[in-house]
């Protein structure tokens, strides 16, 4: 296998951390920017106007790189550890009847991977992600949220290594969420999100446009809550490289535009203790197309001011 394929390839791990960022599937090199199934319980109810703190902590373990023609590379080994700060405030100011909010995120990433008998690893500053107009609605049982994440290429990037921390481009990610709570206890939460990514500029690779969502479908029993949550991510448009519909990568042959694809499921428990949550949930990915096949574990604390 030549190089350059695997130059290309392991660009997946700058999906797997950006956490909010968090995941690989597809794209340039088979990763994305948003870092699929960070989101879980509550994920459409923005809490009330405050300050808050989130800390995201995360662990990714692929083994074996899936091809959609079939010709899976399963001499490959992916690990990401990543934890990412994120600073929520919440005002008190309405606009169209929803809470004004902004975020950011900043995730510390540690990558490692072997392939084909190369290895590199990488412990760095990730992309990190803003969002200065954040709007959340609030009723009896339903929440909503909208917003635009702003994905910034601030973190190690070098073409000519194996383990990178950046994706090397922006991503404009709209969103929406939602939360539909019962006076029961049971819940369905979910992220939904469509990604717009810029040019590579240093690789001349555009990237297609992504659709994806986490979920959540739980019960809650105060002070704890548990569920089965995860993931869904589709490639919408082709991957290019000099304008060009990517067909190959490294003289290794692929078809229809690289376009990846997972779903990921596994078992969530949420614990609420006065003003701080902590949050431990497993996801393991299937139905995997054009991206890393692997596992993810998580863990989160919110803590409000």
């Amino acid at each position: 296998m030549k190089k350059s394929f695997v130059i290309c390839i392991v660009l997946v791990l700058l999906s797997l951390f950006i956490m909010g960022q968090r995941e690989a599937s597809a794209t340039e090199s088979g990763g994305g920017a948003y870092p699929n199934g960070a989101e879980d319980f509550m994920a459409g109810a923005v809490p009330p106007p405050g300050t808050y703190f989130l800390n995201y902590f995360t662990y990714y373990n692929a083994d074996k790189l899936k091809i959609k023609d079939g010709s899976d590379i399963d001499d490959f080994d992916l690990k990401v550890t990543a934890n990412t700060f994120r600073l929520l405030h919440v005002t008190n100011q309405q606009i169209f009847g929803g809470y004004w909010g902004m975020h950011v995120f900043v995730p510390i990433v540690n990558v490692n991977v072997d392939m084909m008998g190369n290895s590199d690893s990488n412990f760095n500053l990730g992309d990190i992600i803003v969002d200065p107009f954040i709007l959340s609605w609030h009723s009896k049982n339903w929440h909503f949220v909208t917003g635009l994440d702003i994905f910034i290429p601030t973190g190690s990037s070098d073409k000519k290594r194996l383990a990178n921390t950046s994706r090397n481009y922006w991503t404009f990610e709209p969103i929406f969420g939602f939360t539909y709570l019962s006076d029961g206890g049971f819940e369905v939460s979910s992220k939904i999100m469509y990604d717009f990514n810029t040019k590579n500029n240093d690789t001349e690779y555009q990237s297609g446009q992504e659709f994806h969502f986490d979920y959540l479908i739980g019960y809650q029993f105060k002070p704890w809550s548990i569920g089965l949550n995860g993931y869904y991510y589709t490639q919408v448009s082709d991957d290019k490289i000099d304008g060009d519909v990517v067909d190959n990568l490294g003289g290794l042959p692929v078809s229809d535009g690289f376009k990846g694809q997972v779903f990921a499921f596994g078992p969530a428990i949420k614990y609420d203790y006065e003003n701080m949550m902590f949050d431990l949930k497993y996801q393991h990915e299937v139905s995997v197309e054009n991206k890393p096949e692997g596992e993810k574990f998580w863990f989160k604390f919110v803590y409000a001011f």
